[in-house]
């Protein structure tokens, strides 16, 4: 149970990845595959060739940066249809990896990594290295919630809602493209290199099919968490990851076998399709609906009343004023409105004033 919270931890950077150009940029890049291998054949090759593994980490977000930017390249300057390109660069990067790693696989067993420390205070697969990847996530996903409130992630979100509107308003587009793609394949050949030195090699067909396992951590996310906001929605493909890890962990433990995994997977991504349109999730009570039933429950402010207001007015000790004027007021007739006995009391008082004068 702990090592799947640990990696469904750790595959929060990719599902935040695969968030950003689905969900955002309403892209569909496929570049996810390659890059994730990216980022653990460069981690793991920089490690075994002494290079510090926080350092060896970053330089693997950079190979990500430059995979999701050369696909940017082709799909807005080369006119490729973004579907094609992820898969042409993805394809690309099955040899550029080979010729990373030098083989098909890097151990990691006996080199240090980032969860070294961890490991030898006998922490991981604990509460200490579950809070410790919690934290690292929760980074991730409010520095991404911050760049979307920005100037330039509003103009990513309206390139991905409508892109000749926010291109008649002066922004470019192929910019705000490139730079989506590649802050996503930067966050998910993070997670490559994270995972790498996580379960200690790099295989180079550690990414293969990864695309299916982001889009069920954002659809499953979103499902049970909704996107009505900002904040909701990567959390949503945060707690997705982790809620995909634990079915999967479920599955094996219930006596599935582990070839049947990838179509397991793609059964969860159809559900998690289907189950929205038919109702069922609806019924499901969930934070949106939670929200709004709470809202919903607060007592409603009082509408506002001229009376009420009125009153408001009057000073203290002073008595409230009868909704008829009684018929004995002079000059008023009985049944006469308040106000209106105020009127014409007041404007019999002036005529008698004005006849003594």
């Amino acid at each position: 149970m702990f090592g799947a919270l640990e990696l469904g931890l750790i595959y929060g950077a990719m599902a935040l990845g695969v968030y950003l150009t689905f969900k955002v940029l309403n892209f569909p890049d496929l570049t996810v595959d390659g890059s994730f291998t990216t980022g653990g054949a460069t981690a793991a090759s920089l490690i075994i060739a002494g290079v510090n593994p926080f350092l060896a980490t970053v330089a693997a977000i950079g190979a990500g940066l430059i995979a999701g930017y050369i696909t940017g390249l082709l799909h807005t300057k080369g006119g490729i249809d973004g579907l094609l390109a992820g898969i042409l660069t993805m394809i690309g990067l099955w040899s550029i990896n080979l010729r990373i790693m030098g083989k098909a696989n890097l151990p990691l067993l006996r080199e240090d990594t980032v969860f070294t420390p961890l490991r030898e205070n006998m922490l991981l697969g604990t509460w200490v290295s579950i809070s410790a990847l919690l934290a690292f996530t929760l980074i991730l996903k409010f520095a991404i919630d911050w760049f979307l409130t920005t100037d330039l992630g509003l103009a990513i979100q309206a390139n991905g809602n409508n892109r000749q509107m926010i291109r008649s308003l002066g922004v470019n587009t192929d910019n705000t493209t490139m730079l989506t793609l590649a802050l996503s394949n930067g966050f998910v050949a993070l997670c490559g290199a994270l995972v790498a030195q996580y379960q200690g090699f790099s295989d180079i067909s550690m990414g293969i099919g990864l695309i299916l396992v982001g889009l069920a951590s954002v659809i499953l996310g979103q499902a049970v968490f909704g996107s009505r906001n900002i904040f909701m929605a990567s959390l949503g493909a945060l707690l997705g990851s982790v809620i995909y890890r634990l079915i999967i962990f479920l599955a094996l433990r219930a006596g599935l076998d582990t070839n049947d995994m990838k179509l397991t997977t793609a059964l969860l991504v159809v559900l998690a399709l289907l189950l929205p349109r038919w109702g069922f999730l609806k019924r499901i009570p969930s934070l949106r609906s939670r929200s709004n039933r709470a809202s919903s429950k607060a007592p409603a402010e009082p509408a506002d009343d001229p009376a009420s207001e009125a009153g408001a007015q009057v000073p203290a000790g002073t008595v409230d004023t009868p909704a008829d004027t009684p018929a004995d007021t002079p000059g008023v007739p009985a049944g006469t409105p308040a106000k209106a006995a105020g009127r014409t009391a007041a404007g019999t008082s002036a005529a008698s004033d004005s006849k003594e004068d």
